[in-house]
């Protein structure tokens, strides 16, 4: 399963929970590039589809983005005009979330190397923050940390929940350098989900997504401008998803991690306090 950090139950409800209290131009703008992000996603998850269909139609998005930035007719994204005409946003970024899909759609990734997988989430993930970041109105240096860490910190945290979901349809994003620490030598993805070795494996990649997470607490704290409450709360709401996860560990079987609502209500409540 393809991982934009709108494809899963967290991370739609801390999203939607920060998202609505944005003003509304803000918020409108944000549901319309979260949008494009589950369609593409959508896309490149689509078990039925055969690979060469749905690449053509990443390819047809490609060409709308371009006719957006061109200002002509945009087809199917032309209801992204308004938030990329007010906010200024790189189509780099969209081109980058489309690419990130299309790794999904050229084959079943499986134990990519680290530096593969770490491409993959600043497609599918740190672009999206990119955007999201220049809506918030947070300055070039600070957004641009921020979307680095803390998309990279929610996507790890996805893989590592995710893992029997995603070796049902044949994918393992745990990147190969973990596998190895852990003693696993792949054959399938069944086969790696089901090694008892999967707890270390899974303990290395936290530790990754832990340290993303620190950097992203960090710049959060310093306070830079912006619209912050949707960061933070799914900074938060994230972190504690990765705790209770390293407390269960990763040892098959596995039981699914989830965001507790109540708890997701009194944060949302909480930063709303305290700014």
């Amino acid at each position: 399963m393809s991982e934009a950090i709108v494809a899963s139950g967290a991370s739609r409800s801390s999203f939607y929970a920060g998202m609505r209290v944005l003003p509304k131009v803000e918020r409108s703008a944000i549901f319309a590039v979260y949008d494009f992000c589950r369609i593409v996603d959508d896309i490149a998850d689509d078990q039925q589809g055969d690979r060469a269909s749905r690449a053509g139609q990443l390819d047809r998005w490609r060409r709308d983005i371009d006719a957006l930035y061109a200002g002509r007719d945009a087809g199917q994204a032309n209801f992204l005009r308004s938030g990329v005409e007010r906010f200024d946003l790189d189509r780099r970024d969209f081109e980058a979330v489309i690419d990130g899909m299309a790794m999904d759609v050229e084959r079943d990734i499986c134990w990519p190397a680290e530096a593969e997988l770490d491409l993959y989430c600043d497609r599918v993930a740190s672009a999206v923050g990119r955007l999201s970041v220049r809506i918030f109105g947070m300055e070039r240096e600070p957004g641009l940390d921020l979307a680095h860490h803390l998309g990279r910190a929610l996507q790890l945290t996805n893989i590592l929940r995710d893992i029997d979901e995603d070796a049902m349809i044949g994918r393992v994003y745990i990147p190969i350098e973990a596998l190895a620490a852990a003693g696993i030598v792949p054959s399938t993805a069944q086969q790696v989900a089901a090694h008892p070795g999967m707890d270390p494996a899974g303990r290395w990649l936290a530790g990754r997504a832990q340290r993303h997470f620190e950097e992203a607490s960090r710049l959060l704290a310093s306070r830079p401008r912006g619209l912050l409450l949707a960061p933070r709360l799914m900074e938060s709401a994230y972190a504690r998803l990765l705790q209770q996860m390293c407390r269960a560990g990763w040892a098959p079987p596995r039981k699914r991690v989830r965001t507790n609502k109540v708890r997701l209500i009194l944060t949302v409540a909480r930063l709303l306090v305290t700014g």
